[in-house]
């Protein structure tokens, strides 16, 4: 039976607020994650609880959990071992900027 997910688990840097990436966790996955403060989410792919670093020792050492008012939402932040996308890089969000503060120079050509 496939336990019932949170979809909005968001992954904080502590200290910075640098959104590191976003996971999927469950009741057991929340109780691991409070019990052994070690990052514990619910892998859809391979459908199997995992440890962040367990394997790869791009580990997350927990020091705070949120619930958002709703009951649906996690805030999880972490000390963050290496990096914490599966690509390798320091965050999953480092990709294509999809809006810019209005303030901010372009990067580009502007088309």
């Amino acid at each position: 039976m496939r336990p019932i997910l949170r979809p909005g688990t968001h992954v904080l840097q502590r200290g910075t607020g640098e959104v590191l990436m976003v996971a999927w966790m469950d009741d057991e996955a929340l109780h691991r994650t409070l019990t052994t403060r070690r990052a514990t989410y619910w892998s859809r792919s391979r459908e199997e609880y995992w440890v962040k670093g367990e394997s790869s020792g791009h580990a997350q050492a927990v020091h705070e959990v949120r619930l958002d008012c709703d009951g649906d939402a996690l805030v999880v932040v972490v000390d963050q071992t290496g990096p914490a996308c599966h690509t390798g890089t320091r965050t999953c969000f480092d990709a294509d900027v999809l809006l810019a503060p209005a303030d901010a120079q372009p990067s580009g050509p502007v088309r």
